[in-house]
C-alpha cells in the first residue's frame, strides 16, 4: 500500500470513532511510527511513495491507531505536544497545552514589549506542562519566571519540560524556578509579592455544570486542571485575581485565561480587587478567551 493508502485507511477508522481531524492525526501516528517528520507524510502521499515498516514499527503504529480509537488523547499517544516554540512532553495526568492559550502568552510579551520591560519578573500560576512560564522563560532573553503547580502528577511533567529546556538553555533553566503548591494560597511565593511585573495564567475554569462532550477532554484531561471548583467555574479564577493582585507590583499586569462565558464577571471582580485596567481581550478564533489587567 502506498502512504496515501495507509493514511486513507486510518483515517477512515478514526473518523467512524468520532475523531475530529482523521486524516491529521493518521499523518502524525504514521510518522511518529516511522519516526519520519510529518512533512515527510505530505511528500510520500503527494508522490504516491510507499514505506514498507519493519515489523516493530508496524506493531507500533497499529497500536496507536487503536488508542486513538479509542479516543485517547492524540498528544498522550504520541508523548509531546507543539506550544510556540516549544515540543511539550506530555502525558496522563497533564493538561495538554492548547493553541489558544499562545495568544494568551503573546498578550503578556506584547504587554512587556510595549511597556520596554527588559528583564521582567513573570509569575506562572497553575503551570501544568510548564508552556506558558517556559515559553516566557526562552522567549524573553533576561526574564525570571516563577511557576507553580500543585498536583503532583502534573509537577513532574513540568519538571520534565523544565530540564529539557534547561539542556537546551542553560540561562533559561537557570532563571525558571518551579514550586509545587496552591497558587491561590498567599502563603504561596509571600517573598515575591508586590514585585511581579506579570502574571500569566491558564487555571481550570471550566463551569461544574458544563462537562465538556469530547472523550479526549472528559476522560483524560485531569479534573484538578479543568474545573474552576463552582457551577459557573469562576471561584478558582476569581482566587488567582486576589493572588495576583498581592503578587504584583503597582502598574502590573495579569493576564488569565478564562471560559468564554466569563469575561464580564470576571473583569468586574478585578476592578473591585485593586486593577484599574480591567477587560476581556479574544482569541485567535475571535472568542473572548482571556482577562487582561492591570493594577492600581
Amino acid at each position: 500500500m502506498t502512504v496515501a493508502d495507509v493514511i486513507r485507511d486510518v483515517a477512515g477508522t478514526l473518523r467512524a470513532a468520532g475523531v475530529d481531524t482523521p486524516e491529521h492525526d493518521a499523518k502524525l501516528l504514521l510518522a511518529e511510527a516511522a519516526g519520519r517528520e510529518l512533512r515527510d507524510v505530505d511528500k510520500a502521499m503527494l508522490m504516491g511513495d510507499e514505506w514498507p515498516l519493519d515489523e516493530k514499527a508496524a506493531a507500533r503504529f497499529r497500536e496507536m491507531t487503536e488508542r486513538r480509537a479509542r479516543r485517547e488523547p492524540l498528544q498522550y499517544i504520541v508523548g509531546h505536544a507543539p506550544f510556540r516554540y516549544l515540543d511539550l512532553a506530555v502525558g496522563p495526568g497533564v493538561f495538554i497545552p492548547r493553541p489558544e492559550t499562545e495568544t494568551v502568552v503573546q498578550a503578556g510579551l506584547d504587554w512587556l514589549t510595549r511597556n520596554r520591560i527588559a528583564t521582567p519578573r513573570v509569575v506562572d500560576l497553575c503551570a501544568g506542562s510548564g508552556a506558558i512560564g517556559l515559553s516566557v522563560v526562552t522567549e524573553v532573553r533576561g526574564a525570571q519566571v516563577w511557576a507553580v503547580e500543585l498536583s503532583p502528577d502534573a509537577y513532574r511533567w513540568t519538571e520534565r519540560n523544565r530540564d529539557a529546556v534547561a539542556r537546551r538553555d542553560p540561562l533559561a533553566g537557570y532563571n525558571y524556578t518551579l514550586e509545587q503548591g496552591d497558587a491561590t494560597s498567599p502563603l504561596t511565593l509571600p517573598q515575591l509579592d508586590g514585585t511581579i511585573d506579570l502574571v500569566i495564567t491558564n487555571p481550570p475554569y471550566v463551569p461544574l455544570a458544563d462537562i465538556p462532550e469530547q472523550p479526549e477532554v472528559r476522560d483524560h484531561d485531569p479534573d484538578l486542571a479543568l474545573y474552576g471548583g463552582s457551577a459557573d467555574g469562576v471561584l478558582i479564577p476569581e482566587r488567582i485575581i486576589m493572588r495576583a493582585a498581592k503578587l504584583l507590583r503597582p502598574g502590573g499586569a495579569l493576564v488569565m485565561e478564562h471560559d468564554i462565558s466569563q469575561g464580564d464577571r470576571l473583569a468586574a471582580f478585578a476592578h473591585a480587587n485593586g486593577f484599574t485596567e480591567a477587560r476581556t481581550e479574544n482569541d485567535w478564533t475571535g472568542r473572548p478567551r482571556f482577562l487582561f489587567g492591570v493594577l492600581g
